[in-house]
């Protein structure tokens, strides 16, 4: 049976610019959810993303609906493929590539393997993924539901949630929630950089600066 619901409106793109500039691991700071496993990695290295979530739940051997939802995309979407626990079978290679990048997909997330590395890299092509497998899947014609709630990497996602991808890891974030977390994270980001040029020119020490060494010094005079 397929499950296949509107394609959802897209993340404001003032919103996405503002959150391009920030890193998953800044959020890390404070966030605690919304992050994917680590398990899922970029393919290609040194990239970050940003674009509004189409979901897609696909099971074991069969990527019919997946075929499908590439000629759905749009510009500025990335395809968050749940892969219902399958970690076997490479749902995404080099002919899909071709297609969301041909579509303006940004980026794809699959919970399990892909294959095709070098085509991947060919299409300068985002790619975060459990690693990568031969084993591939066929058009069995099994069903799955697009623009459904899913899990990926243990994150739940919504269908136009808005993704944060790099090096780094994979971060979901409601809507509504964009911008403030983005200012957040560029204030933080901002004051980190300042304090990592006070470290460098020697004006201060890591340890004093961030209390770290005060706590040291206090347990040894105790």
């Amino acid at each position: 049976m397929y499950i296949i619901k509107d394609m959802p409106e897209q993340v404001p793109q003032a919103d996405l610019d503002l959150l391009a500039d920030v890193e998953t691991a800044t959020v890390g700071h404070w966030r605690l959810f919304g992050f994917m496993d680590r398990g899922i990695q970029p393919l290609l290295p040194k990239r970050r993303v940003v674009g509004t979530a189409v979901t897609l739940a696909i099971s074991g051997s069969d990527s019919t609906l997946l075929h499908h939802a590439t000629g759905l995309l749009r510009p500025g979407d990335i395809l968050v493929v749940d892969r219902l626990g399958d970690d076997k079978y490479a749902c995404w290679g080099g002919g899909v590539t071709v297609a969301a990048k041909a579509a303006g997909a940004v980026a794809g997330i699959v919970d399990g393997p892909c294959t095709d590395l070098t085509e991947i890299e060919e299409s300068d092509f985002p790619m975060w993924s459990r690693g990568l497998s031969p084993i591939t899947t066929r058009l069995y014609d099994l069903g799955g539901g697009l623009n459904i709630p899913v899990s990926c990497g243990g994150a739940v996602v919504m269908p136009g949630d808005a993704i944060l991808a790099d090096e780094s890891g994979v971060l979901v974030i409601p809507r509504n929630e964009v911008r403030a977390v983005a200012e957040k994270a560029l204030g933080m980001q901002d004051g980190g950089k300042k304090r990592e040029a006070s470290v460098r020119d020697r004006v201060q020490k890591l340890g004093d600066m961030s209390g770290a060494s005060a706590k040291v010094l206090a347990r040894l005079s105790a």
